[in-house]
């Protein structure tokens, strides 16, 4: 799997790269990543690679030829018989879920834009980018803190990087699961602060703790997100005792 990022601040993902645990799947090769400056292949002594919007208004445009110089440059160097995704991220783009994380999860990679200013040219956008991506509805400086979101959710789902390879599977919004939001946990000691760990979790009836486990999963989802409740009501994975935990709980 490898992943091209063109960024005109390649430096910020250098300590992402070599921090944390997802840094396994980095050191290993499972992710390979390679960082492009857009800088390095504009013209002149200032090396430009932005200009003044057509129309007017305020901030800058990146200009397209210095990106499609560089996107050509690293689909030299890939040689992929197919050519990768080019991926934008952009307002305009679908939301980055989970299943979506799944799917990036499991190709060959892709190239990462990074848009800063105002944004790019769109003849480079029309010409070259076929998938667009959102972290939410919000706006940030640049894509380069959503290019990290997306090498973390997809570098924690291979093999041999978490510590425990089964952990991904109880994550929030699994649908293999069920895709409801995960349980609170808890850890020493018994007693913090006058606030005990909920009984069922020291019962050691294995039963009973992933009842407990189940019914907060149930509980937290149907407050805070009934959409992903209703969802998987609708896909069959609520059981009889489900749908008794649920009509026991107050309207919200």
């Amino acid at each position: 799997m490898r992943f091209d990022i063109i960024s005109l601040f390649p430096e910020l993902f250098a300590p992402f790269l070599t921090s944390g645990i997802t840094r396994r799947a980095f050191e290993a090769g499972l992710v390979d990543v390679h960082l492009w400056n857009p800088r390095d292949f504009a013209d002149g002594n200032y090396r430009r690679v932005d200009d003044r919007p057509f129309g007017g208004g305020p901030g800058m445009v990146m200009l397209a030829e210095p990106l499609a110089r560089c996107l050509r440059a690293v689909q030299a160097a890939r040689a992929d018989a197919v050519p990768a995704p080019v991926v934008l991220f952009s307002p305009l783009g679908s939301a980055l879920t989970h299943a979506a994380v799944e799917v990036w999860s499991a190709s060959a990679g892709a190239v990462l834009v990074c848009g800063r200013y105002e944004g790019i040219d769109q003849r480079f956008i029309d010409r070259f980018v076929t998938h667009q991506v959102s972290l939410g509805d919000f706006v940030l400086s640049g894509g380069e803190i959503a290019a990290l979101a997306l090498l973390d959710a997809v570098a924690r789902l291979q093999p041999g990087v978490l510590n425990d390879a089964g952990s991904h599977q109880f994550d929030s919004f699994n649908p293999a699961l069920d895709g409801l939001l995960d349980c609170p946990h808890y850890t020493r000691p018994e007693t913090w602060e006058e606030h005990k760990v909920p009984d069922a979790l020291l019962s050691g009836h294995h039963v009973q703790i992933e009842r407990w486990r189940r019914d907060q999963r149930l509980q937290i989802t149907a407050q805070r997100r009934p959409d992903l409740l209703q969802a998987a009501r609708a896909a069959g994975r609520l059981n009889r005792a489900d749908e008794a935990l649920l009509k026991s709980l107050p309207p919200t």
